[in-house]
């Protein structure tokens, strides 16, 4: 089966305007990634702000092109197409749905303006199919139709977040984005829209790339988990294994730290702060936070290895073994009483 999207080895580096007014640092924002997104899978995006999450969402929906690497739609390499079949494949194969709803949708327009546009844009249908397909997708995403013609700044911010949902859905697209969907709702609204977007996927056979702090949400979400830290992927992991079975350190570090209602634990403490990405560590990226990191970690990046689980890889040169349970983690890094 061909994938929706492959990313092939991409690096997406920066200028940064250093303490010089003719220096500029490179920012390593995304480092040798490596993913592909099967129709109808739901792929999940981990790990702590900054660590390249919102860039290789960019890179997968034709926003950001890569510094080097490929990008690839239905197995033709995005970058090589001429402009114009570019924007039509990536217009009209993708939708991403933004952290805020109240910043992604102009002000100005009307809800069915909004919805419209992409119809207008890639010239779809007559104007009255397009008024019928504005209805459509408003009752898809559960707007009530007297809504058409309120401003995004007379809706709530659930309803400004199915506008964008029903927008990003507009022209049918293979693979829809949601970058940080719910990160600025109430958290009443937050449990609705995730509800939402698990049912436009069964129904709709969508695939979608979900990028979330909230990891828990995540493992609920996805039928994968990837896990990031400083540009780089880490581990890939089915989503029912990452709470216990992850082989990664920092995976662990980061499940471990979800609070749980149920079975609660501490989580396993990670000293010093995240590395710049101007100036990443040599080797592994996390061997300076890493309670198992010795002197090969510092020497060389080590290459991805699979688990007994088909789907499952890791990049390190200590992993967690896979029979070990979080809570003895914890129980193991946690500093002793005197």
């Amino acid at each position: 089966m061909t994938a929706v999207v492959e990313v092939r080895d991409a690096h997406v580096v920066h200028k940064a305007r250093s303490g010089g007014l003719f220096t500029r640092d490179r920012v390593y924002a995304l480092t040798g990634a490596d993913l592909s997104v099967a129709p109808g899978e739901t792929v999940g995006v981990v790990g702590e702000s900054g660590c390249g999450k919102s860039t290789l969402a960019k890179v997968l929906v034709g926003i950001e092109r890569p510094t080097s690497g490929t990008v690839s739609y239905q197995g033709r390499d995005l970058w090589l197409m001429p402009p114009a079949e570019r924007r039509a494949t990536v217009g009209a194969g993708t939708g991403m749905i933004f952290q805020d709803p109240s910043t992604a949708l102009n002000r100005r327009l009307t809800v069915r303006r909004v919805l419209r546009d992409p119809l207008d844009v890639h010239g779809r249908g007559t104007r009255a199919e397009r008024e019928d397909r504005v209805r459509e997708l408003m009752s898809l995403v559960g707007l009530p139709r007297a809504l058409a013609d309120a401003l995004p700044g007379q809706l709530s911010g659930g309803q400004r977040q199915r506008v964008a949902i029903a927008r990003a859905l507009a022209l049918d697209p293979g693979l829809v984005v949601a970058d940080e969907p719910t990160s600025a709702l109430d958290v009443s609204v937050r449990a609705q829209i995730l509800n939402l977007l698990l049912d436009l996927k069964e129904r709709l056979g969508l695939a979608l790339v979900f990028v979330s702090h909230d990891i828990q949400t995540v493992r609920r979400m996805s039928d994968r988990v990837i896990t990031m830290y400083l540009g780089r992927i880490v581990e890939e992991t089915p989503a029912g294994r990452v709470t216990d079975q992850a082989r990664h350190p920092y995976t662990r570090a980061l499940f471990s730290a979800t609070p749980g209602l149920l079975d609660p634990i501490d989580p396993i403490p990670l000293t010093g702060p995240v590395p710049s990405a101007t100036r990443p560590p040599s080797g592994c990226p996390f061997r300076t936070r890493c309670w198992k990191a010795d002197e090969s970690c510092a020497d060389t990046m080590p290459a991805f290895s699979a688990a007994s689980q088909p789907g499952h890889r890791y990049r390190c040169h200590h992993p967690v073994e896979e029979d070990r349970s979080t809570r003895d983690l914890v129980r193991q890094n946690l500093p002793q009483e005197p």
